[in-house]
């Protein structure tokens, strides 16, 4: 988190320059790029226990781990200042336990999620930085995921995560560097949405689990716009 705020700040000192600035207003039917270095940071829990025959422990609680990955998303301008917004990539965590079970006993290993990801954004021009505000929709789809090494031993043979839809809020900001359509850009996401967790013993259902997600989603990288 400190490195993309460090990158955020120095995309604001660029942007105090005059000389750097990019002053065109013109963005109409205009396509920009971005390559994004991405913290994916969930901030879920246990909402609900729809099955259990295992007798977890009342207060039981998870968390899945934080992970740095590589973004890029394609931005397609309607207006001067509306946009329509897409990201590709995909992010990997492990679900541990956070009380009631042994603090960090993996319940979950390598689930790879497809966050995929629409949003229609609202660009204001002040000068050299272009903040912008924005809203979407999403849809987590769950390309992989495995049994957690503390659910082995007690018989799991398959763990399965449910694809939701969901809806994302969004902000930040581009700095164009000089009239080229080169930029800086600074991307904060906080996506609003849930999976449905369930276990299997063979093919006895042993638990299954509520979790709201609701990860922060926070990018820096280049842009390029033409």
């Amino acid at each position: 988190m400190k490195t993309f705020l460090m990158l955020g700040g120095a995309a604001l000192a660029l942007a105090a320059a005059p000389a750097m600035a990019q002053n065109d207003t013109d963005r109409a039917g205009d396509i920009q790029f971005k390559v994004l270095g991405t913290a994916v940071l969930p901030d879920g829990k246990i909402t609900a226990v729809n099955v259990d025959i295992v007798g977890l422990p009342a207060n039981t609680q998870t968390k899945a781990s934080d992970n740095y990955v590589p973004t890029v998303a394609v931005e397609y301008f309607l207006t001067d200042n509306v946009s329509i917004e897409t990201i590709a990539g995909t992010t990997q965590h492990d679900v541990d336990a956070t009380a009631g079970l042994p603090v960090g006993a993996e319940l979950v290993s390598d689930a790879l999620l497809l966050p995929a990801t629409v949003t229609a954004k609202y660009h204001f021009d002040l000068g050299g930085v272009k903040p912008y505000v924005g809203g979407g929709v999403a849809y987590f789809i769950w390309l992989s995921d495995q049994p957690g090494a503390a659910t082995i031993p007690l018989g799991v043979t398959d763990t399965d995560l449910s694809d939701e839809f969901g809806f994302a809020l969004q902000a930040g900001f581009d700095v164009p560097l000089g009239d080229k359509g080169l930029g800086l850009t600074f991307d904060a996401k906080r996506y609003f949405i849930d999976t449905t967790a369930r276990w299997f013993a063979g093919n006895t259902l042993a638990i299954e689990t509520e979790h709201k997600l609701d990860p922060w989603v926070i990018s820096a990288g280049v842009a390029y716009r033409f």
